[in-house]
């Protein structure tokens, strides 16, 4: 066994979890105010402390079933130990957060050097307020001009949502660029880790995709659906191009992947990635939000038998059941839609992201509590379903499944 597949190991939506990677809330859900909510992909304010124990709580419910859980926070403080790597890893943030000002960068970077490794992660995650820095130094008109926007670095508040900047795919990730020049920072972090962090920096971690592409593609929107088969939304978030460019990467790769299933769902903020509107939960089973039904267009990509790195792209005509079926090699495909289709209850929980599951192991998932109908649903189904409180988590648009990047699952 290869040392990336001792590491990373994700060939199922549903095999056993082993191990997970986490962000624990911080200040930077306190940098949230209204004027800047569209700017920063929010669309209320979480009450951090309120947030915190949901996501305590989300945590302990993984270490009781037998998950190892990492925090993205602790990784990437121990990734810069090495003094050069941490004013190495300053200088790409800085670059990142578009700090181009000389006089502002050069004060940021001294206000840093009165942080610990842990304090200096912990701060950039949180963002930095103008108020913070005592002297700004005007030495470009760069640092003259907007002076009523508050942030000298913007906040990353979409950090908890650890799915979207990598994703483990097999024994590799894809390391993702983001649709938002907000967001893309959070994929320094993932780059950081598995170049310098002592668990993963000898592995020779295969990359998939990589974060300095022109095409962006987030990690919500791929689903490992089994060893042969991964699904990817071409999405509000996910470019087609970048699918192409992935599918050709790792369909050419030693990994056993045959097919790339390219979903293409509506380009909505309730529909923001495939997985909001559609995950695996037993052999077979999927939930399914049902407005997507109707208008959605899947294509399978393949390896092209004429020429190496060559796609074959053909645009299924069968329904979703029939096209799942014969790629998962199945004998009955069942879609729970969220709340059973009713036109209102169905649109309220998708809201709160319903149809966003994460699997623990084949048909045992963990749900949000305010999504009663699907979870009924879901039971009904022979699904056992772990709930949990979710009134701040949830006002992020995102879910279980949107919260937790699985780093290790056992084959099925």
């Amino acid at each position: 066994m290869s040392e990336s597949r001792k590491l990373l190991n994700v060939y199922s939506e549903i095999g056993r979890l082993k191990t997970v990677l986490l962000h624990r809330p911080g200040k930077e859900l306190e940098n949230l105010v209204p004027d800047y909510l569209e700017r920063l992909l929010f669309d209320d304010i979480p009450y951090l402390d309120l947030a915190r124990r949901e996501h305590d709580n989300f945590a302990e419910l993984l270490r009781g079933n037998g998950v190892e859980v990492l925090y993205l926070e602790d990784l990437a403080t121990e990734s810069i130990m090495d003094s050069n790597t941490r004013e190495c890893f300053i200088e790409d943030f800085l670059d990142e957060g578009n700090v181009v000002g000389i006089g502002t960068r050069e004060v940021l970077k001294e206000y840093f050097e009165k942080f610990n490794n842990k304090e200096l992660i912990d701060k950039l995650m949180a963002g930095v307020r103008k108020s913070e820095i005592s002297k700004l130094i005007n030495r470009s008109l760069v640092d003259l001009v907007d002076t009523n926007y508050p942030f000298v670095l913007d906040p990353m508040p979409n950090l908890y949502f650890t799915r979207d900047p990598f994703a483990t795919i097999g024994n590799g990730i894809a390391l993702n660029r983001m649709k938002t020049h907000v967001r893309n920072r959070e994929t320094i972090f993932a780059n950081y880790i598995f170049q310098n962090h002592p668990r993963f920096k000898n592995a020779n971690v295969p990359t998939w995709f990589d974060r300095k592409e022109n095409s962006p593609l987030e990690g919500g929107d791929i689903l490992v659906l089994n060893s042969k088969v991964i699904a990817v939304g071409i999405s509000a978030r996910t470019d087609a191009a970048a699918i192409e460019k992935f599918a050709e990467k790792i369909l050419y790769s030693d990994q056993p992947f045959e097919t790339v299933l390219a979903f293409d769902i509506p380009k909505k903020r309730a529909f923001m990635h495939l997985d909001t509107v559609f995950t695996m939960v037993d052999f077979g089973k999927f939930t399914i939000h049902p407005e997507v039904e109707g208008s959605l267009t899947v294509y399978a990509i393949t390896r092209s038998d004429r020429f190496y790195g060559e796609l074959f792209i053909e645009k299924e005509e069968s329904t979703l059941q029939n096209i799942l079926q014969k790629y998962l090699e199945v004998d009955k495909i069942t879609l729970i839609r969220c709340a059973g289709g009713n036109a209102i209850d169905a649109a309220r929980e998708q809201w709160s992201d319903g149809s966003n599951t994460l699997a623990i192991a084949p048909g045992e998932v963990i749900v949000y509590a305010r999504n009663y109908v699907t979870n009924k649903l879901l039971e009904e189904h022979g699904i056992t379903t772990h709930v949990i409180s979710c009134s701040e988590l949830s006002r992020g648009r995102g879910g279980p499944r949107c919260m937790s990047m699985p780093l290790i699952r056992e084959d099925l």
